[in-house]
């Protein structure tokens, strides 16, 4: 498991460029939104910690995961530098998590391509709701930190490729 030994809100902080001046958008699935909000909240706390002003960050709700890719196109389509996708899928009895995993996934890569601005996976797929609660601000950190850093760190690897 990718969190066994690392707490997705560990991160050296001289790592970080500053992100002052990016322009970053947040689609969020409402869809266990008590997981998905608390991704968002640590997501928006990361970008401002780094630089990212309350009015460059644009945020916006989609009813359920699946629908993060289409989310995510609609936004990448506003002038962001990255989109930030969170969602959470929790294992059921039918194979409706496989599926939604997968197209969610493939959605989010093929944007990637689409639209060459950084579309970041920050779903969580889990097995249980417990598991969901220890990377939503539980104890191992908070997913949407991860994403967010990994959206300022893919933006300025854009910006310092294009110059």
């Amino acid at each position: 498991m990718a969190t066994k030994y690392k707490n997705l809100s560990s991160y050296n902080e001289n790592s970080v460029p500053n992100a002052a001046g990016m322009k970053i958008g947040i689609v969020v699935a409402e869809w266990n939104d008590k997981i998905t909000f608390s991704l968002r909240d640590g997501a928006v706390q990361t970008l401002a910690k780094h630089g990212v002003i309350e009015d460059d960050i644009l945020v916006v709700t989609v009813p359920g995961t699946f629908e993060l890719t289409l989310g995510a196109q609609l936004m990448a389509e506003k002038e962001v530098d990255a989109v930030i996708c969170l969602g959470c899928v929790i294992q059921g009895e039918t194979p409706h998590f496989d599926y939604i995993c997968q197209g969610v996934t493939q959605g989010i890569t093929q944007l990637n391509m689409n639209y060459n601005i950084p579309i970041v996976f920050g779903v969580l797929t889990t097995n249980t709701l417990e598991q969901a609660q220890d990377r939503s601000g539980g104890k191992h950190g908070n997913k949407g930190d991860e994403a967010a850093i990994t959206a300022i760190k893919m933006v300025q690897l854009k910006r310092d490729l294009e110059a």
